[in-house]
């Protein structure tokens, strides 16, 4: 593979590439699971959001994954893999809506700070379609962390 990235630096963002498919994956099936379990006041505001949410983390996983075979290793795809390398702690338990809330905005937080630490290795290697996307990832979770913490004020 000539790709204009070698081989060691193709490795390592790929390794980076893979714990944010693991954290947006578990943050969208976390926000799904949500979707379906609200209940409360706030019922047909936050069934609402969530589906968005968990749609548009359903198309980001899809670009990650893609990104990581573009540099040609294989993308996690099981909930094992998942559960290794994310860094978002699931619950077993259905809280009450605003604890859904604190929690999405504590997984949002996560996919921020796994994509930010990926921008030394992308650089370093000059990698800027990974780049492009971590940006576009960034801007999203930041917003939507953003609006969630609104809902909790």
């Amino acid at each position: 593979m000539d790709i204009g990235i070698n081989d060691v630096h193709r490795k390592e963002i790929a390794g980076g590439l893979s714990r944010l498919l693991a954290d947006s994956y578990t943050l969208y099936l976390k926000t799904h699971n949500y979707h379906w379990n609200v209940t409360g006041s706030m019922f047909q505001t936050l069934h609402l959001m969530f589906e968005q949410h968990y749609n548009e983390l359903a198309l980001a996983v899809d670009a990650i994954a893609e990104r990581i075979r573009a540099l040609g290793h294989p993308a996690p795809g099981s909930y094992a893999a998942f559960a290794q390398l994310t860094s978002i702690q699931e619950e077993m338990e259905v809280p009450e809506a605003k604890e859904m809330i604190a929690n999405l905005v504590k997984g949002h937080e996560a996919v921020i700070r796994t994509a930010r630490s990926l921008f030394d290795s992308v650089e370093e290697a000059g990698d800027e379609a990974t780049a492009d996307l971590l940006t576009q990832r960034l801007q999203i979770h930041e917003k939507t962390a953003w609006m969630l913490r609104a809902l909790l004020a």
